[in-house]
């Protein structure tokens, strides 16, 4: 007797055939999917771009890719650059207790990390505060409300001082405003000069004269500018922002112009013949052929553009005494306090940590654009 007549022995009449074959496309369709290298290939090349490079092994060696040499990389990746720094900290710890200046002592790395916490624990102080105001005020306009109706009721703003927290915010925002300003300047100037040889030579030699002026130059000119023309009884921006990211867009605007103008001049000629011959609309032109092709230098230049806006910022702040992260450094070197010049060297290492995530964001997104193995 056949396995097949055995089935059909045990199998009720008029039952009907059990498909045997279709029962293993089921099981398939239940069982666990498993990534497949692409998608590990494109995980390990984000993680690379946005700094991250070392969690990349340490994947691989879980999946048993090697473990030794995969180890190896680690070591490179991450081991390499931990210590290094830890050799950074022990040489700073021991040099500074012998530095004496006019504000005391170098600080060591523990004093500073001490003031850091020292700032965090302010700005949360004066968040409570500001919590506790705007809670007795509700507390009074209710109140108020509840013994006339039509009483006028006024919310007034909390006006206590800026912490930290919030000197890095508004020098956050002042950057990326400054920044968006050049970009919306600068890509299209770039794109005339990239495609017109004549608009090109006509500005080209005010790009290199403007270029290298220092923003310590522009801000007196800045200032006197807005002061004369922004007059309003109620302004929407405060003066002291407009001057700063109108000082960050006049440092920042040629990168991204040069980048641009670089990009759109290396496009291949055939492509811009083949749109000749197409009588393609100059818009169609721009969108689907020369902003497409130009996209990756067009970033790079955007990049650059933001790291010098963020430099150029802290100067500005410093020396117009607007609010942000350059006023902050002033303040604390005029405070001349036992805690100012461990207050200093937090700045500093904010200013720099700020300004490697700015480039690893700009990166990240340069990387969105770009064609080839990097996409």
């Amino acid at each position: 007797m056949t396995s097949t007549q055995a089935v059909s022995k045990n199998r009720p009449t008029g039952a009907a055939t059990p498909d045997v074959v279709a029962i293993v496309p089921t099981v398939a369709a239940n069982a666990p999917r498993v990534a497949s290298p692409r998608t590990f290939d494109s995980l390990f090349r984000l993680l690379d771009v946005i700094g991250l490079g070392f969690i990349s092994p340490l994947v691989r060696m879980c999946r048993g890719e090697n473990p030794a040499a995969q180890a190896r990389v680690l070591w490179k990746l991450l081991g390499v650059p931990l210590a290094a720094m830890a050799v950074f900290l022990f040489a700073w710890s021991q040099l500074s207790a012998g530095i004496e200046t006019s504000l005391g002592r170098i600080p060591g790395p523990l004093t500073v990390w001490a003031q850091t916490k020292a700032l965090w624990a302010d700005h949360q102080a004066e968040r409570a505060k500001a919590e506790a105001f705007y809670e007795r005020q509700a507390k009074r306009n209710a109140s108020r409300r509840a013994q006339d109706p039509l009483a006028e009721i006024v919310t007034r703003k909390y006006t206590g001082k800026p912490t930290y927290i919030d000197q890095i915010l508004t020098s956050l925002r002042t950057v990326f405003t400054g920044f968006i300003l050049a970009t919306l300047l600068a890509v299209p100037v770039g794109i005339l000069c990239g495609l017109s040889t004549t608009i090109n030579a006509a500005l080209n030699p005010l790009i290199q004269v403007f270029k290298p002026v220092s923003p310590l130059a522009w801000l007196p000119l800045v200032t006197i500018v807005v002061s004369a023309v922004y007059v309003t009884s109620d302004p929407m921006f405060e003066k002291a922002f407009l001057i700063s990211a109108i000082t960050v867009s006049l440092c920042s605007v040629w990168p991204t112009i040069i980048n641009t103008a670089v990009g759109v001049a290396s496009i291949d000629k055939d492509l811009l013949n083949v749109a000749k011959v197409l009588r393609l609309p100059w818009t169609t032109k721009l969108m689907k052929l020369v902003i497409p092709s130009s996209l990756p230098l067009i970033f790079t230049g955007m990049r650059l553009s933001l790291g010098v806006g963020w430099m150029v910022l802290i100067a500005s702040e410093m020396l117009a005494q607007n609010p942000g992260l350059g006023k902050f450094v002033w303040d604390e070197f005029q405070n001349g306090s036992s805690d100012s010049l461990a207050r200093l060297m937090v700045a500093v290492f904010t200013i720099g940590i700020i300004g490697f995530l700015l480039d690893r964001i700009m990166l990240t997104v340069q990387s969105a654009f770009a064609f080839g193995s990097r996409r």
